[in-house]
């Protein structure tokens, strides 16, 4: 049983301003870019995810949520830039849960969020590894900042909250579905 968001009205409330108030147009380019590079420094560590990518050179891959929609090109080098808005993708990832609060919660959980997937395999395929291999390093980069002793202390404070929240989702949901029982 799926759980219940406690603020429906929250949702709601998300979905209202969602749909009446869209970021102005060079705002969510800007945002988007901002995104590439963050996917494209974290996949320049990873050389066998560039290879995969690389092999998928010149597809084009279309992610949506909601009104938001970003149309992805893999480089020769195997990396992502923006592609044209016009054309048919290779592959569409459509987000399918509605509610942030129910995908903040699965991520709280580790859970993947569902997608529906339209297009190509052999790149839905990749992709998919992608997700599944390729993390970020962050206390790596955070060390080339701070040094290593306080990266490694920052980044362990992190992880102790992510567990402490994701017991405390954990907890929540068990909770309202015993409620239901």
């Amino acid at each position: 049983m799926a759980t219940q968001s406690p603020f429906p009205f929250l949702d709601d409330l998300f979905s209202r301003l969602a749909r009446g108030l869209q970021p102005p147009a060079w705002m969510l380019e800007e945002i988007q870019r901002r995104q590439i590079l963050l996917v494209n420094h974290v996949l320049m560590q990873e050389p066998e995810a560039q290879a995969r990518l690389a092999r998928q050179a010149g597809r084009v891959v279309e992610a949506r949520w909601r009104i938001f929609v970003m149309r992805l090109r893999i480089t020769p080098a195997g990396l992502l830039d923006m592609a044209a808005p016009e054309g048919h993708p290779d592959l569409t990832l459509t987000l399918t849960e509605e509610s942030p609060w129910q995908l903040a919660q699965a991520a709280l959980r580790g859970d993947k969020p569902p997608v529906r997937i339209a297009g190509d395999v052999q790149l839905a395929a990749d992709i998919n590894w992608l997700v599944e291999h390729v993390r970020w390093d962050l206390e790596e980069d955070l060390s080339r900042l701070t040094g290593d002793a306080p990266a490694h202390a920052m980044s362990e404070a992190v992880r102790r909250m992510v567990r402490a929240l994701r017991q405390f989702a954990g907890s929540a949901s068990a909770g309202s579905g015993q409620a239901g029982a």
